[in-house]
């Protein structure tokens, strides 16, 4: 475990295994602990650097308003610290807006990409609105008037129906993050460019993944970056709502070993042991 100040931002990681490192990016309004399934898995045979995004987790609060491209940043800055020049950037929803502006803007830090349950355009106007009124809510009254509507968005039908459990864990991670880093984190997500047009300008290898329930972002806006990227492939997950990596662990963790695996190691890839 460690963490860097990046700029008066402090950014929290864990640093597992070894091998060809491997960063995690998770959801908005989650932790990097969402990953909890994938890292003992992934940690076997790479090195996984799990990562707070700014403002949530043990990241802390967000100092002060961001873009996705300041979260960009955020990740190249703790692989700087930790001497890794290249990774695999795996992120789900806002991690994978993430990772695809990192494999723009620093495209030789960028070794492959996993995205899921992500979207490469810019938010809707519909959406921008409903977000925005949500927001205000939030600001006024905290996550509790709104945790219902959110939970519904973050897990699909079979999750909810199956495992309430794991929906009640989440409502309870979601009612102790901190209201101003949410609305900032929220900002940043409605306020983001499209990469729609950019898309073929990324030719690393990518695993776009979405689960048939998402209800947030559905298999289209996945689809769409399949369809942009010029080496990339589609797996529907099923059964799972936005949070597939948690709603249907067995299988994505599957998926993304399969596609670290053929891709094998590259010449100067870090393969020092992290810390635990």
């Amino acid at each position: 475990m460690g963490t860097i100040d990046h700029r008066g931002q402090a950014i929290h990681f864990e640093d597992h295994g070894s091998g060809p490192p491997v960063v995690l990016g998770h959801s908005f309004l989650c932790t990097g602990a969402m990953w909890r399934e994938q890292v003992a898995p992934l940690a076997a045979r790479y090195r996984v650097l799990n990562l707070d995004l700014r403002g949530h987790g043990r990241s802390g609060p967000a100092a002060k308003p961001f873009t996705l491209y300041d979260a960009v940043d955020d990740v190249l800055a703790v692989l700087d610290h930790l001497g890794i020049e290249r990774a695999v950037w795996c992120g789900l929803s806002i991690g994978g807006m993430v990772a695809l502006r990192a494999a723009l803007v620093a495209p030789e830090r960028v070794r492959a990409l996993v995205l899921l349950d992500s979207d490469a355009g810019a938010e809707t106007v519909g959406r921008k609105l409903k977000y925005s009124a949500m927001g205000v809510v939030a600001r006024l009254a905290g996550i509790g008037p709104v945790r219902s509507a959110v939970s519904r968005l973050m897990f699909g039908e079979t999750t909810h129906r199956s495992r309430p459990d794991l929906v009640s864990e989440w409502e309870a991670t979601a009612d102790s993050l901190h209201i101003p880093s949410v609305l900032r984190g929220l900002e940043a997500l409605v306020t983001r460019d499209s990469l729609l047009a950019r898309l073929r300008e990324i030719t690393v290898p990518a695993l776009v993944m979405v689960g048939d329930e998402d209800r947030s972002l559905p298999p289209p806006h996945s689809r769409r970056i399949q369809a942009g990227l010029p080496d990339a492939r589609l797996e529907l997950i099923p059964g799972a709502g936005h949070l597939a990596a948690l709603e249907r662990p067995e299988v994505v963790t599957r998926a993304m070993l399969g596609f670290l695996d053929a891709l094998g190691a590259m010449p100067g890839e870090d393969g020092a042991a992290g810390s635990r």
